[in-house]
């Protein structure tokens, strides 16, 4: 009896012979009386059959030539990521199709270019040389419209939208993580690559459903920062394939994204503040000793998460802890320094240094400064008069504001993470982070903001603020 394979509700349907009964990801379904693999093995599973010789009928995808053609001339560091990926083919051609013109390269995998290096572009490259029905999967509204005008403009044709209020399904489409995340199982097997911008979202426990359920044999991740701190990008690797290309931010600076200077400068607690931080700090300290915990890694933090809905003592700590983090962040004098910064960038003010040249800052500064916590969002935008942006911001509001930035209308805006990705921002040239998580991802995003490139080789600077001996001040000395 010939093989057959069929997609069906995330998964492969396999039906006919027993020459699978010891893939360890094939699976009997008494229900059906056939057996099952994960669509996401539905590359593997047909190297497995190829490798025992064994005759299969393939109705997992019937897909068509697109003829997509974009006008871009991707750049040297651009075209390098794009080979690399496609060197990353796993099963060649899907040699024993390869005539049909069914299914595209298994290329999977992978590539970290940092923030304003032209990702979208080299997304779009990577369609065209495949040429075959693609899923864009974005993570905010931001991201799904940019992404939708882009490739309207680029591909002449209709581009299905899946969220922001549509559900429109086209050959290619852009969705949403949070729709995609509703429908992958009825999209499994519409579409032969699948384009994850800012992958690292996949790593979170729901969303790795998406990259599960579907069948797409070609798989691309785009992001300025993979590795996560609670290592979920493992997950990643094995759903969207290994890191195969990464540009750090340091080898397009001054070629193609703006040179920067980071300027670190530290304030002290008040004595008030830091018998506080002290008093909460110790507490959390005192239950890790006890405990055992040792807090290397972002899965000893959940530890203590998971710990503290049974044991007060580690509700407690952790209590304590963010107590400590407040006061640390939002210290008195770190306000006072940026009333300082934004009154020098105001206009004349002090040199950027730098071995290309020396530029005075001019009146046009364009400022963003990052915060942690929304309360402070809005007390520096009252106390400063400063546009704030948080999740609170309505759609409208927040592309009103950013156009304002774009315009020179305003010089400055305050924030509380919702720019750090996944929305357009308008050119900065000098952002100050007063507080955040601390980590890497973070850091990068936020120096990502500032970078595109200047007219007249102008320079990036950012600052970042920590509070003299503090955890904040250790993970920052880490970061050098």
């Amino acid at each position: 009896m010939t093989v057959r394979l069929v997609y069906e509700e995330g998964t492969v349907r396999i039906t006919g012979g027993d020459a699978l009964d010891d893939l360890p990801f094939v699976e009997r379904d008494a229900r059906s009386k056939s057996r099952r693999a994960p669509a996401h093995r539905y590359v593997d599973l047909l190297g497995a059959l190829d490798e025992r010789g064994v005759a299969y009928e393939d109705r997992v995808f019937a897909l068509s030539d697109l003829s997509l053609d974009s006008t871009y001339q991707l750049r040297e560091y651009q075209r390098a990521a794009l080979d690399d990926w496609t060197a990353a083919d796993r099963r060649g051609v899907l040699a024993s199709h390869a005539s049909e013109g069914s299914r595209p390269l298994a290329c999977r995998g992978v590539l970290e270019l940092p923030t304003g290096s032209g990702k979208t572009v080299v997304g779009i490259a990577a369609m065209e040389a495949l040429d075959t029905p693609t899923l864009v999967v974005v993570p905010t509204i931001d991201l799904l419209e940019q992404w939708r005008r882009e490739l309207e403009r680029e591909f002449d044709r209709e581009v299905g939208q899946l969220g922001g209020g549509e559900q429109r399904l086209a050959d290619v489409t852009v969705s949403t993580y949070d729709s995609a995340y509703l429908r992958a199982d009825e999209l499994g097997d519409r579409f032969g690559l699948v384009v994850f911008d800012e992958v690292h979202h996949l790593g979170g426990e729901g969303y790795r459903d998406i990259a599960r359920l579907l069948a797409a044999p070609a798989r691309m991740g785009l992001t300025a920062t993979f590795e996560r701190p609670d290592g979920a990008h493992e997950v990643v690797e094995e759903l969207v394939g290994p890191l195969v290309h990464r540009i750090a931010v340091d080898e397009l600076a001054g070629d193609h994204l703006a040179d920067y200077d980071i300027k670190r400068l530290t304030v002290e607690l008040t004595p008030e503040e830091r018998e506080v931080y002290e008093r909460h700090q110790e507490t959390f300290t005192d239950y890790l000793a006890s405990s055992g915990i040792q807090m290397r890694s972002g899965s000893d933090y959940q530890e203590l998460v998971k710990r503290s809905g049974s044991d007060p003592r580690a509700r407690e700590a952790l209590l304590a802890k963010q107590r400590a983090r407040e006061v640390m962040m939002n210290a008195d004098e770190k306000v006072e320094r940026l009333e300082s910064l934004l009154d020098r960038h105001r206009g004349g003010g002090e040199a950027a240094s730098g071995p290309k040249r020396r530029r005075s800052r001019r009146s046009d500064d364009r400022v963003i400064v990052f915060t942690a916590h929304t309360d402070l969002v809005y007390r520096l935008s009252e106390r400063f008069l400063i546009p704030a942006i948080t999740h609170e911001t309505s759609a409208d509001e927040r592309r009103e504001i950013l156009e304002r930035f774009r315009s020179g209308e305003y010089s400055r805006v305050v924030t509380a993470n919702v720019l750090d990705e996944g929305v357009d921002v308008p050119d900065a040239n000098v952002a100050v982070v007063l507080s955040g998580s601390g980590s890497e991802r973070e850091f990068t995003q936020r120096l990502g903001r500032i970078l595109r490139p200047k007219a007249d080789g102008e320079r990036a600077l950012l600052y970042e603020i920590v509070t003299e001996e503090t955890a904040e001040e250790r993970v920052a000395r880490r970061r050098r």
